[in-house]
């Protein structure tokens, strides 16, 4: 695969997630969508992750879609750790479905009924049927993208 992975180019998309008094979020870039009908989205999140202990319990997660001029929106959910910083105290948010933050300032949105989670090694996947969603927003234009983030340090770094 070292020939093809690098080739990739996909978008990144913030994840959050309110469980057991706690929020969470962190920068994923693997997700996709995996069924029209039903429609379902798979997130996919690090072991290694504080947001993945938040949503191993969690009915609900938020995806957020960012626009190329939110580089350091991208930053701060995907150079900072949440269980040493307070991500949420930096973002415009309000609650979504089941208390999940949803970020005011992301050009499209949806949160997510988790239906089952997928071991996939270092990663976890979460089936997500969206409930509820919001955008496009004008003036984001395109998604931020793998290569816009590639001098982005890991908050936590793989194991």
């Amino acid at each position: 695969m070292r020939g093809f992975i690098p080739l990739l180019d996909y978008p990144l998309y913030v994840v959050t997630v309110a469980s057991a008094g706690e929020r969470a979020g962190c920068l994923v870039g693997f997700a996709s969508q995996c069924s029209i009908g039903p429609e379902r989205f798979m997130i996919w999140l690090s072991r290694a992750n504080h947001t993945f202990g938040v949503a191993r319990s969690a009915a609900f997660l938020g995806v957020h879609l960012l626009g190329r001029d939110q580089y350091a929106l991208a930053e701060l959910f995907g150079g900072r750790t949440g269980d040493r910083f307070d991500k949420f105290g930096h973002v415009r948010w309000y609650e979504g479905e089941g208390g999940t933050p949803v970020l005011t300032d992301a050009p499209a949105w949806f949160v997510g009924r988790v239906e089952g989670r997928t071991d996939g090694g270092d990663h976890v996947g979460f089936l997500l049927t969206p409930v509820t969603g919001g955008g496009p927003r004008a003036g984001r234009g395109d998604p931020l993208r793998l290569s816009d983030a590639a001098g982005l340090t890991a908050g936590h770094p793989a194991t």
